[in-house]
């Protein structure tokens, strides 16, 4: 599993024009799952995230979690992080799970993520072509594969 967090103060996603899930100041989390992805790769990435230490405290350090802030969470599934650009110009995708193994994962990733935290989780629509709309704060952008776990 592979995922791209970033501190926002604000995020979106619309399909088809209409508004899916929003958020005020949080994380909006692109997630991406391989098809050997098990549930002790999904409870490792919620328990990294939840407790990844990326929002201002009072000296504006960051040493804060998204739950000490009272943030929320934005997850929106996103296959191209598995993008493979290693041949030529056109990336594959091979190791990007198929709809029928990442769906499972992508809703419990979601809702161990939230049982884990107790902040709702909004959503995209899984296959769905997306509009994402954020306000990256800082920026703060941290990318986390559960395979390399540094």
């Amino acid at each position: 599993m592979r995922t791209v967090i970033q501190r926002v103060t604000e995020a979106s996603v619309k399909i088809e024009g209409s508004l899916k899930g929003s958020i005020g100041p949080g994380m909006l989390i692109l997630a991406g799952f391989e098809e050997e992805d098990s549930r002790e790769d999904l409870e490792w990435m919620v328990r990294k995230i939840a407790n990844l230490r990326i929002f201002d405290d009072e000296q504006g350090a960051m040493n804060l979690s998204v739950s000490q802030v009272s943030g929320q969470l934005l997850v929106v599934s996103q296959f191209t992080l598995h993008a493979s650009t290693r041949k030529g110009n056109r990336p594959s995708y091979v190791k990007a799970a198929v709809p029928d193994i990442a769906i499972p994962l992508y809703e419990s990733f979601c809702e161990l993520l939230q049982a884990y935290t107790g902040i709702v989780v909004e959503t995209g629509t899984f296959g769905a072509h997306m509009e994402v709309q954020l306000v990256n704060d800082g920026p703060v952008t941290i990318i986390i594969d559960s395979k390399i776990r540094e």
